[in-house]
């Protein structure tokens, strides 16, 4: 039995991997064996043939941030002239819009904006709530962090008062490598990767469910991929452990750094090692359910080649991605086509919400959809 193949069936019987396991998988360029094992533990947990995806929009709502990150092609510095906050009202139109849609969840980020304070989100959220029934999974850790800051609230408390005010889920934004090395290089004024984790849990201690995500391309080694994961994976325990009133991470999203108009230069990395990535990640990651593909990067057809190698999730149909497309990379992908993937990778699509529950079944054997009431 070759090495590779002992790691599998390890994970196959329930056995959960270490770093130098994950690391060994890194290495083997069998990746269509490692895939077939990544779907097989998906298909475990999700044995039902469909794939979730979340009709949701993604709003900028401000592209002025003091953080310099050099991956970044989309932020402004506070003194340029080019530096926007979008209006309550853009915002609200842009809310009704998704919902026109059959819309459930607005992710709402951008940069830190020094002149953005806690009562203005608290302000702008409760507004949101008061007009519309959607789910806000929205700001980054940095933008929280910064509030913190400015407020001098224990992170806890900020986190309350957000959530209080309308904010339902926080997103994995600003995870990028789980590594200081890597975190030094690329976006220095964003803090060691323990803040991050940091205001993760301190979501998941005060109910908030968030989401993890992973980039990879800036350079990083295999071994740090790895700990990622397995910080990934720490964190979820603790969260199970001490009973926190919160499913902790709902999903893991692994995506690729684009670096055109940024200001750093890097390999373009391949659909190959972005499946393998997503591969290792789904045997490493054995308490988190759900993994989303990531075609906003990759593009559709690696997207939908991504639903053999452990997806569950299409993610969202991104009615609007700012911060990508300021690197040149964007796919668009509407509700039509992304049921024509799905079914193209031989699954049933089917909408969820952003907690995952699904809200509607597009059957693929009659082409009828159905509707789903779910029970509170």
């Amino acid at each position: 039995m070759s090495p590779i193949d002992a790691i599998l069936n390890r994970v196959l019987s329930g056995q959960r991997l270490t770093v130098e396991d994950g690391v060994r998988l890194f290495e083997s360029d069998e990746l269509e064996k490692i895939g077939h094992a990544a779907n097989q533990v998906m298909q475990r947990i999700h044995p039902e043939p469909m794939t979730t995806f979340v009709i949701g929009r993604n709003i900028n709502h401000t592209n002025v941030c003091d953080v310099y990150c050099r991956f970044c092609a989309f932020y402004r510095p506070p003194e340029s002239s080019e530096g926007y906050v979008l209006s309550h009202e853009e915002i609200f139109q842009k809310i009704q819009e998704t919902i026109d849609v059959n819309g459930t969840e607005i992710l709402m980020q951008g940069g830190v904006n020094p002149n953005l304070t806690l009562a203005y989100f608290e302000d702008l959220l409760q507004q949101i709530k008061q007009r519309f029934t959607i789910h806000m999974h929205s700001l980054s850790t940095v933008e929280i962090g910064r509030m913190r800051d400015q407020t001098g609230l224990p992170m806890e408390e900020v986190l309350r008062r957000l959530n209080k005010a309308g904010l339902d889920s926080l997103p994995g934004a600003g995870a990028e490598i789980l590594d200081d090395r890597i975190r030094q290089k690329i976006s220095k004024r964003k803090g060691p990767w323990r803040e991050w984790m940091d205001t993760m849990q301190a979501a998941h201690s005060v109910g908030m469910s968030t989401t993890a995500t992973m980039v990879i391309g800036f350079g990083e080694t295999m071994e740090e991929r790895v700990l990622h994961m397995t910080r990934i994976r720490d964190a979820q325990d603790q969260c199970i452990q001490n009973g926190w009133n919160s499913p902790g991470f709902l999903a893991f999203i692994p995506w690729t750094f684009q670096s055109e108009n940024t200001n750093m230069v890097a390999d373009k990395v391949t659909a190959e090692e972005y499946l393998k990535t997503l591969a290792v990640s789904r045997l490493m990651l054995d308490n988190i359910r759900n993994f989303q593909s990531s075609w906003v990067t990759m593009g559709p057809d690696v997207g939908k080649q991504s639903l053999s190698y452990g997806c569950n999730d299409f993610g969202s149909t991104m009615m609007e991605e700012n911060v990508v497309s300021a690197a040149a990379c964007t796919h668009k992908v509407n509700i039509d086509l992304i049921i024509q993937l799905i079914r193209e990778a031989g699954k049933i699509p089917a909408q969820r919400n952003t907690k995952y529950e699904i809200l509607r079944v597009f059957d693929d054997k009659y082409r009828v959809e159905k509707d789903f009431v779910l029970q509170n």
